[in-house]
């Protein structure tokens, strides 16, 4: 009996833990600061609720943290994906302190990072050229435009974070005319109406370059990817200005696959399945 225990614990001890969760990588996601009217920029909300979809994934530990950058430098220490969803210009996280220059320690070291609707909007003079080397692309003022329309993704690339996603449409503040970093794939696009820079020019209402853009009926990229000569990669997703959107299985679907992609975890072949209840839709959201 004895001689059996020590060989039982011997396995144990070469095998390492049952669950493995020590080998399981950290996917961090930084929710913003309360923004914007009730239902719209949830960004605690929409983190949880893709938290909780990821939910016994194997091989994934992910973790939210609310009301912007932590304090603790060790939040991002080991992580292997960032996921920010927040504010951007000058509200922007990554746009404070030593903050890039955090980041950009991390994505030397080949870790992922993914900026989800405002957060893909740096400032010109900070964290453009950051995020063009990071994700592949970024909002830029004077150039590109915010407005919500009814996007009708007629296909979609074929791509690990497309497994499983069917073209659809949906209405959701959709960003476009994008600046886009040469390599950069596209991952949805679609065609935006002439109303969506019908009124003046503006630093996010419109400009003759993407007037011109939109009277062409050329495609406008609002989804995209990228992968870094660091070895990192890099996602950009325009869209989750309504949290009720989060309820759409497709898009939910595409963002979770997003994520898998970028911490660079094998997406299933017909993506990641989750089921969000309309109730699971009402937890979770900021006082304003």
């Amino acid at each position: 009996m004895k001689i059996f225990a020590s060989v039982l614990l011997l396995t144990l001890c070469v095998l390492g833990p049952v669950t493995g969760r020590a080998q399981d990588k950290r996917i961090v996601m930084i929710a913003g600061k309360p923004s914007h009217p009730h239902g719209e920029h949830e960004f605690r909300a929409g983190l949880l609720l893709l938290q909780k979809c990821l939910a016994g994934y194997p091989g994934i530990q992910v973790e939210v943290y609310s009301n912007g950058w932590q304090a603790s430098d060790d939040v991002l220490k080991g992580a292997a994906v960032i996921v920010i969803y927040s504010d951007g210009g000058l509200k922007h996280p990554a746009l404070q302190g030593d903050h890039l220059q955090q980041l950009d320690a991390l994505m030397k070291q080949g870790v992922g990072l993914a900026c989800l609707h405002y957060a893909v909007e740096p400032t010109i003079d900070r964290g453009e050229q950051e995020l063009l080397g990071w994700i592949g692309g970024c909002f830029e003022i004077n150039w590109s435009v915010t407005a919500v329309w009814d996007a009708d993704f007629k296909s979609v690339a074929e791509h690990p974070v497309t497994r499983g996603v069917k073209p659809f449409e949906l209405r959701d503040e959709w960003y476009y005319h994008m600046r886009l970093a040469p390599g950069t794939k596209t991952i949805l696009a679609a065609v935006p109406p002439l109303s969506t820079v019908s009124g003046p020019d503006g630093p996010h209402e419109g400009n003759p370059a993407a007037r011109a853009d939109v009277k062409q009926g050329l495609a406008q990229t609002v989804v995209w990817t990228t992968e870094r000569p660091d070895g990192g990669r890099g996602f950009g997703f325009t869209g989750g200005h309504y949290h009720r959107n989060w309820g759409n299985d497709t898009l939910r679907k595409l963002v979770l696959n997003g994520i898998l992609w970028v911490a660079k975890v094998e997406v299933p072949p017909n993506g990641v399945q989750s089921t969000v209840a309309p109730a699971d839709l009402e937890k979770n959201w900021d006082q304003k």
